[in-house]
């Protein structure tokens, strides 16, 4: 059986021996525990699961020394990015607890019996969102916490009152172990079994969790590669499940004439920063960087190059992750219609490397996961919109306008329209690394930034990942859920007879 071990990331040197990789018995006996405890999720309610959530919050909370000083070792990103990033963990499970207490997300829709309905007399029906059972939850590597074993998927599931199995990362598996923990604590405190979260270690347990016939949806921030594998695993079972992947984003960037004329340093300073935040390992970092050929354009180049130099490299997660970027960053640089402004050939530190539009291939509009930005220098804007063409589905595009470009028909107008069909997020004038988890986000977008665009892993919206709708036709009044009874006991927001129903 192999071992799991905690691994410093900034020597490589192993620290602690966690576990070991689940058996497939292993694998059988989590999804069988964790389906197992769904029922108390499904009992508990509405205020039930909110209750369990905010547990989970305050332990996690309680135990934050250990969790970042772990996370920290295993992952070489800081003490103080991993309490911020600690925060916003504990912070979104508090915030499904309100989606909880708003009610909302159920659906709700009545639609009373009409015998003179045309064309046909319509029965009694009502509608709302029932939890698809045990969840299967990939943690990610480049979020330890916010993104892992309590992270968005994780709470989201929880709080739609579905079980949760989460296959812990190899990069961070002692912090995946406290976390949960945590959560297990928290659970018992609460009232629930432990097992409304399991977790497991081990890329073949991985496998086995997404082909077991208990488990009824997959939550995934990874690889293109090891996603798409998943992907195409979840879909092939003999009933097939939906993966809601998050596999790898280019996030173009497009600079207007007028903005590169207007203020090229500063877009350049924001760049730079963007590009390097976390040793370039974002999954929103904007890799690909549109900018005007001429005068003002070689300004933002040139600003560039000089505030990326300024900013050190680092240690990245993973020893494969290390390799990838060099391997990625040495290619691009050997490309015959790229230009170096900043690279070190086999070192992890920022990279700024530029081509012209006519140059873009397959190559240089892939993303490289680290800090390696390609600037695309566009003479025209037909050249610029040919180039649009070639970037593949990410999760943002930023436009960077002009102060008189705020009209429709403008370029900018017209780049936003363009990159829309392309993207989940538009950032106007900013940049995109940093995901606010709010009732609006949408953390999400065409193939290959994730698998289903209509879906979101940040943001209340989550939870309806892990729904799915039922109707009540006709059904006795003592046999409905509380949430669709006639009068309402639960106060729910509800749309009835086409129209929506405003609570008191």
């Amino acid at each position: 059986m192999t071992e799991v071990w905690s691994i410093d990331a900034r020597t490589g040197e192993k620290v602690e021996r966690v576990g070991e990789h689940a058996t497939t018995e292993q694998v059988d006996a989590a999804v069988r525990a964790a389906a197992a405890a769904g029922s108390t999720l499904v009992d508990a309610g509405l205020a039930g699961r909110a209750t369990l959530l905010r547990a989970v919050s305050d332990a996690i909370e309680a135990d934050a020394d250990a969790i970042v000083a772990a996370a920290d070792r295993e992952s070489a990103l800081g003490p103080t990015r991993l309490r911020g990033e600690l925060a916003r963990t504990t912070y979104q499970l508090r915030l499904f607890a309100e989606v909880l207490a708003d009610g909302a997300y159920l659906e709700i829709i009545i639609d009373h019996p009409d015998p003179t309905a045309i064309p046909a007399p319509r029965p009694d029906l009502r509608r709302m969102l029932v939890p698809v059972g045990v969840v299967g939850v990939f943690s990610a590597s480049n979020f330890p916490l916010a993104f892992s074993v309590a992270g968005g998927d994780t709470a989201s599931a929880l709080a739609a009152g579905c079980p949760v199995v989460v296959k812990a990362h190899s990069g961070h598996p002692l912090t995946s172990e406290l976390v949960a923990a945590a959560v297990r604590r928290a659970a018992a405190t609460a009232g629930f079994p432990e097992d409304v979260l399991t977790l497991i270690h081990g890329r073949q347990a991985g496998t086995g969790l997404v082909r077991h016939p208990l488990v009824k949806a997959v939550g995934f921030t990874g690889s293109l590669g090891g996603g798409r594998a998943l992907f195409d695993l979840a879909c092939g079972r003999p009933d097939p499940i939906p993966f809601y992947g998050e596999l790898g984003s280019i996030n173009p960037l497009v600079v207007t004439p007028s903005a590169a004329a207007e203020r090229a340093e500063a877009i350049a300073s924001g760049l730079a920063g963007s590009v390097t935040l976390g040793v370039g390992q974002f999954c929103t970092k904007p890799g690909l960087a549109f900018v005007p050929a001429g005068e003002d354009g070689e300004r933002l180049v040139s600003a560039l190059g000089e505030a990326a130099a300024q900013i050190p490299g680092g240690a990245m997660l993973t020893p494969s992750i290390h390799e990838a970027f060099v391997e990625g960053a040495a290619a691009r640089v050997a490309h015959a219609g790229v230009r170096t402004v900043l690279a070190k050939d086999g070192e992890v530190c920022p990279h700024v490397l530029v081509a012209p539009a006519t140059a873009l291939d397959d190559l240089l509009v892939e993303e490289c996961f680290g800090p390696l930005v390609m600037v695309v220098q566009y003479a025209t804007e037909d050249e610029l919109f040919a180039a649009l063409d070639r970037v593949p589905g990410s999760l943002t595009a930023t436009i960077h306008s002009g102060s008189d470009e705020g009209k429709p028909g403008s370029l900018a107008d017209r780049v936003a329209l363009k990159v829309r069909e392309r993207a989940g997020r538009l950032v106007w004038n900013g940049f995109p690394t940093g995901v606010a988890v709010t009732w609006a986000q949408h953390h999400g977008g065409p193939w290959p930034a994730t698998t289903f665009s209509a879906h979101t892993s940040v943001g209340t919206t989550a939870i309806r990942r892990f729904l799915r709708p039922v109707t009540y036709q006709d059904a006795p009044a003592g046999l409905l859920p509380p949430e669709l009874a006639e009068d309402n006991p639960l106060g729910l927001p509800r749309r009835v007879d086409g129209r929506i129903e405003v609570r008191g």
